[in-house]
Parts: structure tokens; C-alpha cells; sequence
């Protein structure tokens, strides 16, 4: 087991905001654009509409391949994709950090994903149903959605994708960011074959009274190994408290320390866990520090 950890202060913020930074419940507002003005569009990108007969719902999947992906001599090239919750948030700042990194040769070549909330619907609502592994009656709105979500995932959203675009099944990756962070932490521990690498930011480790800790014991007690690559990232600023931030309720960063632990004494053999808590940083503000800082760690050339 390869195992990094990087400390700095602690941090969480009690409301659970949307992915985009907007606190749940509140609803999208609309930014007017002068008339006739073309709209900006991310580069080799396309977005495929899908009805999801699992859930009942429409969704929208985008993708962006990287550069020369569509050159001859790339024509039997398969690639790493990386798949975001809260896409139409996470697709964009993906998209953007991964940009100069693809110019300038420094990454590996790899396809981006992201999965949009359910059409038509709060985007708050959606994720907080989709994403949260558990019924918690303790969190206004639906939640425990999850488990379906990884199903429309796994047997409708994947297979989409992977029959369209050349993808190594090998080299799948899941990033999340709050309820998309203790979602992806979920399925590491649930279905851990099928991603290789796992991105994780402000993971809402306090969902349902911690259940991720019980699902990690559960796991631990079954299995002797994990053959999983696990990045976690909290912002620093994520608890209550002094040097904190005003109104929140749960530590994050001890909950991530918590959960680092447990896994580093399990000394899974298979297991590459690094855990960063990033100086400075909200939880409204972690991911794309989180989010590059993981795809360094998982697709920078040598």
C-alpha cells in the first residue's frame, strides 16, 4: 500500500451547498447575453441526451476528448476517461484545468465526463437525492437515491459513452465533489473494480450519521484488500471554530483524517490512499484545487 498524507488546518461548512457554490435549495438564475452574440463552447466537446429507464429521468452526458484524438495515427487508441458528478459544475472547471496541461504536453491524454443533474429538476434536489448513498431524516429533501444512480451509471451512462468513444475500461476514474465526494467514496467500497482511480473533494463524510465509517468497516471486515486509487482533498477552512468559517456545523477535516485512518490501518496491499487538506480553502472553493491537484497525481507524464 502506497500511502501520502498531506495536513494543513481543518475546515466544513454546515449548510450542504450545490456543487456550483449555491446553497441548497436555491434555484439556477438566468445571466442574459446581448442578442446575437455566439455563445462560448469548450472544444472537442459534445453532449449526448439520455433517458435513463432505471431512474425515469433525463440527463445529459458531456464529454470532451483531448487533443489529437481524432488524428489517423490515433485511430486504434484507447484512452483513461475520468467521470464528474455534478457535471454541468465539475465538466467546466475539468475541462479548464486540463487545458494548458494537454497543450503543453504535460499530461497524458485522457476523455472527460461529466454527469448533468436530472433535467427539468432543482439541481440541489437532484444531487441530494442521486448522490447520498442513504436515507437520512435528518436532511430536509429526498435523499438515498445512490444506489440507483450507480446503477443508471454503471449499466446506461457508461455503456453510452464507452460504445461511442474509445475508452480503456482499464483506466476509469470517478471524481466528486461534497455528496459527489462520500458518493464516490461510497462506491469504492461497494463496487471497487469498477473505477481504478477515485478523486474525491470535501467529501460529506458527516451524511447519515458518518455511515461512510460504517460502510469502510463493513468492507474491511469482508475483504483483505482494496485494489483501489484513493485522492481526498478538505479545505482547510471546512470546520467550525476559529480559523474556520461562520455557521458551519461538522469538522470535515477530522472527518477526513477519521476515514484516512482507517484505511492506512488496514494496510490494504492494493491500496494507494493520499488525503491533502488544502490550505485556505472553503468548501465552496476546494475542487478545483482538489481536482488538479488529483489529476496530477493520477495523469502527469513523468
Amino acid at each position: 500500500m502506497s500511502i501520502a498524507l498531506m495536513s494543513g488546518c481543518d475546515s466544513r461548512s454546515h449548510r450542504e451547498a450545490t456543487a456550483d457554490g449555491r446553497e441548497a435549495g436555491s434555484t439556477d438564475s438566468s445571466l442574459s447575453t446581448q442578442a446575437g452574440a455566439a455563445p462560448f463552447t469548450i472544444e472537442n466537446s459534445a453532449v449526448l441526451p439520455i433517458r435513463s429507464k432505471i431512474l425515469g429521468r433525463d440527463y445529459e452526458i458531456f464529454v470532451k476528448t483531448p487533443p489529437g484524438y481524432d488524428k489517423p495515427e490515433n485511430a486504434g487508441r484507447r484512452y483513461p476517461v475520468i467521470y464528474l458528478t455534478d457535471g454541468p459544475y465539475t465538466f467546466q472547471v475539468a475541462s479548464g484545468v486540463s487545458r494548458v496541461p494537454f497543450s503543453q504536453d504535460r499530461f497524458n491524454p485522457f476523455i472527460i465526463v461529466g454527469l448533468s443533474w436530472a433535467l427539468g429538476e432543482v439541481p440541489a434536489d437532484s444531487r441530494r437525492r442521486d448522490l447520498t448513498p442513504w436515507v437520512s431524516p435528518a436532511v430536509a429533501g429526498t435523499t438515498g437515491g445512490g444506489p440507483a444512480f450507480l446503477a443508471f451509471l454503471k449499466s446506461e451512462a457508461m455503456p453510452l459513452v464507452e460504445s461511442r468513444y474509445r475508452i480503456d475500461g482499464r483506466e476509469r476514474a470517478l471524481a466528486g465533489q461534497s455528496y459527489g465526494g462520500v458518493f464516490g467514496l461510497w462506491v469504492a467500497l461497494t463496487e471497487p473494480q469498477l473505477f481504478k482511480t477515485y478523486i474525491l473533494t470535501s467529501p460529506s463524510i458527516w451524511f447519515a450519521d458518518r455511515s461512510i465509517l460504517k460502510t469502510e468497516a463493513a468492507y474491511a471486515a469482508a475483504h483483505k484488500d482494496l485494489k483501489a486509487r484513493i485522492y481526498l482533498a478538505t479545505g482547510s477552512r471546512e470546520h467550525p471554530g476559529a480559523d474556520g468559517c461562520a455557521g458551519c456545523e461538522n469538522d470535515m477535516v477530522a472527518d477526513q483524517r477519521t476515514l484516512t485512518k482507517a484505511l492506512a490501518d488496514r494496510d490494504y496491499a492494493g491500496l494507494q490512499l493520499k488525503a491533502e487538506v488544502v490550505q485556505g480553502s472553503f468548501h465552496e472553493t476546494t475542487f478545483p484545487i482538489g481536482l488538479i491537484n488529483g489529476m496530477q497525481w493520477t495523469y502527469l507524464k513523468p
